[in-house]
C-alpha cells in the first residue's frame, strides 16, 4: 500500500508537466489516495472478520490491477484522480489483513518481531518505491511503473491462491457464527465505520494518534525532497532523485527488526519484574528513544541544513538525517501497531483498521499542506512545525504508558486481559 502511494512521488514535476497542471495538483492525487486507503481499509477489515482474511485478497487483488491499469492511461488529472482512489481503494485490504494474519498465526512472546519484520517491508515502499519510480520513469515512463504495479497486483494474486490458507480460528469468523441450515441466501451488508468506535478506548486513542503524527514528520520530509533538496543542490536527474530516499529505505530496513525486537524485549523483561504479571503497556517502553530524541532531533535537523549547509557536506547530513529519522520512525510505529492488536486480540483486523484510517487521514492531510507550507513559511520553519508534532506524539504515547491500566478499566471497550489472550 505504502509503495503505491509512494511511487508517484518522485515523477510529480514530470507528470505534472505530462497532464499539463501544477505539482500541487498532482500532489493531492497522492494525499487523496491516502484518504481513500483510510476508508477502504475500514471496509475490507468488516468484511475480513466475517468471510475471513483469504477472501478479501481473492476480492481487492483484481481491483487493484484494473486500477493501476487505469493510472497508466490516464490522460488528464481526473482520470488521474479517480484512478488512484480506485487503486487505493483496492490496496488498502493489504495492511489492516496483513497485521490481522500476523495476529492469527503468532502468540504474544513472538508477535512483535513478525509485527516488526511485517511493518520492515511495508515501510521500506515510501523509500522504495521513488528510488524504482524514478529509474522507471527515467529510462521509459511513469506509466510503465504504474502498469507494472498492477501486474506484481496479479503475481501475489497467483501467489495468495496458491499458498496461503485461512489463517482465522474456526468458528471466529462471522459467517461461521450463521445457522445455515434456518437463513436463506442473501447479501451482507456490514458497516465500515464501526471499527471507529475501538478509539473510543483512551489506550487506543493514543497509540493510534501518538505513531501517526510520528509517521506524518516522515511524509512531510520525504514528499517533497524533489522540491526541498533536489533544488536546493541541484539535483534534477529523476533516477538521482530517487536516490535520496535510499538511506529512509535503510533506516527502514534496520529498524523494524530492531524495534520488533526491543518491544518483545520489553515485554517479557517487565513480566519477569512483575513475577509473570502482563501489563500490554510495557511494549511501548520501546519507543521511547525514538519519539522523543530521533525524530524530532532529525526533522528538525534536515530543515537547518538545508537552509544554511551548502554542496556535498549539506547533501551527507540530510542523508544522515533521513536515515537516523527512518530508524527513529520504526521504534515508535512498530510497538504501537503491535500494542494496539495486543490489546484487541478480538477484533484484531478492526483494531488495525481504524489506526490505518487514522494514520492514513492524518498523513494524507499533511502530504495536502506541505507543499503550501514550504511555500508559505520555508523549509526550515516547516521542519520546525513537524518536530513539534513528533514531541506531542512523544507525550500521547508516554500518557498511555503511564495510565494505561487505568483508562482499560475505565474504557468501555472490551480489551484483551491476561486470561483471554493468547
Amino acid at each position: 500500500m505504502l509503495f503505491t502511494a509512494s511511487s508517484l512521488t518522485p515523477v510529480i514535476p514530470q507528470i505534472a508537466e505530462d497532464l499539463k497542471t501544477t505539482g500541487t495538483i498532482v500532489n493531492f492525487s497522492v494525499g487523496l489516495s491516502l484518504f481513500t486507503s483510510a476508508f477502504g481499509g475500514l471496509f475490507w477489515s468488516r468484511y475480513a472478520g466475517y468471510f475471513g482474511r483469504r477472501r478479501i485478497y481473492d476480492l481487492t487483488l483484481p481491483l487493484y490491477f484494473l486500477a493501476s491499469l487505469g493510472v497508466a492511461g490516464s490522460r488528464n488529472v481526473p482520470e488521474l484522480i479517480i484512478s488512484r482512489a480506485l487503486q487505493a481503494f483496492g490496496c488498502s485490504a493489504f495492511h489492516s489483513v496483513g497485521e490481522a494474519v500476523i495476529t492469527d498465526v503468532f502468540k504474544l512472546e513472538h508477535r512483535g518481531r513478525a509485527m516488526g519484520l511485517y511493518g520492515c517491508l511495508a515501510l521500506l515502499g515510501p523509500a522504495a518505491a521513488p528510488l524504482v519510480g524514478g529509474l522507471v520513469s527515467e529510462r521509459l515512463s511513469w506509466r510503465i511503473m504504474q502498469a507494472g504495479l498492477g501486474g506484481v497486483g496479479i503475481v501475489m494474486l497467483a501467489l495468495i491462491i496458491a499458498y496461503l490458507p485461512e489463517t482465522m480460528h474456526p468458528g471466529t469468523r462471522g459467517i461461521d457464527k450463521i445457522d445455515v441450515k434456518n437463513k436463506k441466501a442473501r447479501v451482507v451488508f456490514l458497516n465500515p465505520l464501526i471499527p471507529l468506535g475501538l478509539l473510543k478506548s483512551p489506550v487506543l486513542f493514543l497509540s493510534t494518534v501518538g505513531p501517526a503524527l510520528t509517521l506524518a514528520t516522515d511524509y512531510i520530509m520525504l514528499i517533497p525532497l524533489a522540491y526541498t533538496i533536489g533544488q536546493r543542490y541541484g539535483i534534477t536527474n529523476k533516477a538521482l532523485l530517487g536516490t535520496l530516499f535510499i538511506p529512509s529505505g535503510l533506516g527502514n530496513m534496520f529498524g523494524m527488526p530492531v524495534s520488533g525486537w526491543l518491544s518483545d524485549r520489553s515485554i517479557n523483561k517487565w513480566r519477569s519484574l512483575r513475577e509473570g504479571r502482563w501489563i500490554p503497556e510495557d511494549r511501548l517502553r520501546a519507543t521511547w528513544l525514538g519519539s522523543l530524541y530521533l525524530v524530532p532531533i532529525s526533522t528538525m535537523g534536515l530543515g537547518l541544513v538545508c537552509q544554511f549547509v551548502d554542496g556535498t557536506p549539506g547533501i551527507c547530513l540530510n542523508m544522515l538525517f533521513l536515515l537516523t529519522h527512518a530508524i527513529g520512525m520504526c521504534l515508535v510505529v512498530s510497538p504501537c501497531s503491535t500494542y494496539n492488536v495486543d490489546v484487541m486480540q478480538d477484533r484484531s483486523a478492526e483494531a488495525v483498521a481504524a489506526k490505518n484510517a487514522v494514520r492514513s487521514i492524518i498523513v494524507s492531510a499533511a502530504i495536502f499542506g506541505i507543499l503550501p507550507t514550504i511555500e508559505a513559511i520555508g523549509v526550515l520553519w516547516t521542519n520546525v512545525l513537524a518536530s513539534c508534532l513528533a514531541w506531542i506524539a512523544f507525550g500521547l504515547i508516554y500518557v498511555c504508558i503511564r495510565y494505561g491500566p487505568y483508562l482499560r478499566a475505565w474504557s468501555s471497550v472490551k480489551h484483551t486481559d491476561e486470561s483471554s489472550r493468547t
